[in-house]
């Protein structure tokens, strides 16, 4: 009989979201008159814009023509896409990061489960609390934790309360950490990191030597010019952070799935050894041997979100 992965078996209960649903679609048919707030997954309700559509439509269409068909496409995403990104989501805010650094994917929910796979069973993990569930079971899954504690808290990763008295911007550990998940603007708290608040992790990672894996894909939401959209927009960000980006929050892409890494670099980990080895270099051989990139249509519509 096959072995199982006995570290799945410490997880408590379904995933997070599709238990919601669930809650909810029991209380709707108990109380079909209830007029619902839903607070679960982060869908959307609008239908994809008229741009976006034409630019897919132009794209199936190529797909149709011999003389302009695409197979299989580039793994870490096609070069329209990725320079549309970093001419718009960065150079426009005078953040430096080079097309190459841009892993165009399926998801931002898949890249911030995935990236833990560059990363040694025995890094210890810090996570804002409440938190994406994702960050928390993706690490179980790979067996950084111990069974599941009464709380639902996971011996082994370090929680970063997020509460009214921090303004809900947790601070740096004191313990030592290899990695830490950050969300600004958060889910599900809705604080969104100031400067300083960046360039206090950005100075902790550098002297703590670790690595900050930032969620950004709730940054169109920031409206205060004061606040910064990118981790990057901090001075010696590219050598601590990955940054993550979605087109579900800009453009309701929940359907579509397309999202982004960015892996500078600049940023290193250690071998056992104690060698310094680039993260980029990781991440693209970890894509291009599991992932067959993200798909022509798709990635047309999505550059087509960064046009005028």
């Amino acid at each position: 009989m096959a072995r199982i992965n006995d570290h799945y078996l410490k997880l408590a209960g379904g995933y997070l979201f599709p238990e919601i649903g669930r809650r909810v679609r029991a209380f709707q048919e108990r109380n079909p008159k209830a007029d619902l707030i839903r607070l679960g997954i982060g869908d959307v309700v609008l239908p994809i814009g008229p741009s976006i559509r034409a630019a897919m439509h132009r794209a199936i269409d190529e797909l149709g023509a011999e003389e302009t068909f695409h197979g299989y496409g580039p793994e870490q995403g096609y070069d329209f896409l990725r320079e549309a990104i970093v001419q718009h989501d960065f150079k426009a805010r005078g953040v430096a990061v080079a097309p190459d650094e841009v892993f165009v994917s399926d998801g931002s929910k898949c890249d911030s489960g995935n990236i833990q796979e560059i990363f040694s069973s025995a890094a210890h993990v810090a996570v804002p609390d409440p938190v994406y569930p994702v960050y928390v079971d993706t690490n179980v899954m790979a067996g950084r934790t111990g069974p599941a504690a009464e709380d639902g808290s996971y011996p082994g990763i370090t929680y970063l309360p997020c509460t009214e008295h921090n303004h809900f911007r947790p601070a740096p550990p004191e313990q030592p950490v290899d990695l830490v998940y950050l969300c600004f603007p958060n889910n599900p708290t809705g604080a969104a990191a100031t400067r300083a608040d960046l360039e206090r992790w950005v100075a902790w990672a550098k002297q703590a030597d670790a690595v900050l894996l930032y969620d950004a894909a709730y940054e169109r939401y920031i409206r205060d010019p004061a606040l910064p959209h990118s981790i990057y927009e901090i001075p010696g960000a590219r050598e601590v952070a990955l940054e993550f980006r979605s087109y579900s929050k800009l453009a309701g892409f929940t359907g579509l799935r397309c999202g982004y890494v960015v892996v500078p670099k600049d940023v290193v980990g250690k071998d056992a050894k104690g060698n310094a080895v680039g993260l980029h270099r990781l991440w693209l051989r970890r894509q291009s041997t599991k992932f067959n990139g993200a798909s022509y249509p798709i990635q047309v519509g999505a550059a087509a979100c960064h046009a005028p």
